[in-house]
């Protein structure tokens, strides 16, 4: 078992949890799915959908989802979420986003890669990640792929643990040159991507762009206030912050970014 899967497997929960104590990430994300998926029931392959948040969501509103994971504890989870909501979900596959032998090729209306870009620490990995996820889709299909930005780090240090950095100036270094985190006690081995990478190394795989989204609009680490509201007020700054996220001056302040490409039809 390596080191990612041994901290999923331990973390299923939290990870479930995560997105209810940072539900702008979650909203965020949703509506830009809903602007750009066919609809339901489209198949959809949620490939590193952990303890299967999107996954569910979709099912909700009938959507045919495989969920594949390299965590069996994420995995086990997904499938308890998925009882406790009275959904199905089409498949629950345990394998890592370079093999997914097991799904045939073109055989899915879009794919989510949601997590396998955070832990392939060598960009020629994270491409071969993206082509085998490519490789199920439909041509003409939207894949979707998260990357956490390599400032995240830093405003997570500033919050929680300033001196860390401070002390740890070496670290800081070299993470500011490769966005590569390696630590024994926080986190997982995980890359960080620079906002400017993204668009040129999706493009490279056979992808053509539709737009990238800053899943935090606004609020990242800020959104305390944002998160007492509902309602109305509520669904105002989710939409608000959907707009905002899209404003390339704002890539930087997201911990997360969403690319939405399309498999241009040569790359089938």
């Amino acid at each position: 078992m390596n080191r990612v899967e041994g901290y999923y497997d331990q973390n299923a929960l939290d990870e479930w949890e995560r997105l209810e104590r940072h539900p702008t990430e979650f909203a965020v994300t949703m509506l830009a799915l809903a602007e750009v998926l066919s609809p339901p029931p489209a198949k959809i392959a949620d490939i590193g959908g952990g303890p299967g948040r999107y996954a569910i969501a979709l099912a909700q509103e009938s959507y045919a989802v495989t969920l594949v994971d390299l965590s069996r504890g994420n995995l086990a989870l997904a499938q308890e979420q998925a009882e406790a909501a009275g959904v199905s979900l089409d498949a629950v596959l345990h394998a890592n986003a370079l093999d997914l032998s097991d799904l045939a090729s073109s055989a899915y209306d879009a794919v989510l890669l949601f997590g396998p870009l955070y832990h392939l620490l060598a960009q020629e990995e994270r491409l071969e990640a993206v082509r085998e996820a490519m490789r199920l889709l439909r041509p003409g299909g939207p894949l979707f792929a998260t990357f956490i930005t390599r400032f995240a780090q830093f405003r997570w240090a500033a919050y929680y643990d300033a001196a860390w950095l401070a002390r740890d100036r070496d670290y800081t270094e070299q993470f500011l040159a490769t966005g590569i985190h390696r630590h024994p006690s926080l986190f997982t081995d995980a890359y960080f991507a620079h906002p400017d990478e993204i668009v040129p190394f999706m493009e490279s795989a056979g992808l053509s762009t539709v737009r990238m989204v800053g899943c935090e609009g606004a609020v990242s680490h800020n959104e305390a206030r944002v998160n007492q509201l509902d309602g109305d007020d509520w669904e105002y700054w989710a939409r608000l912050n959907y707009r905002l996220g899209q404003e390339p001056s704002m890539y930087g302040a997201s911990d997360h970014l969403l690319y939405i490409g399309r498999k241009n039809t040569e790359a089938a």
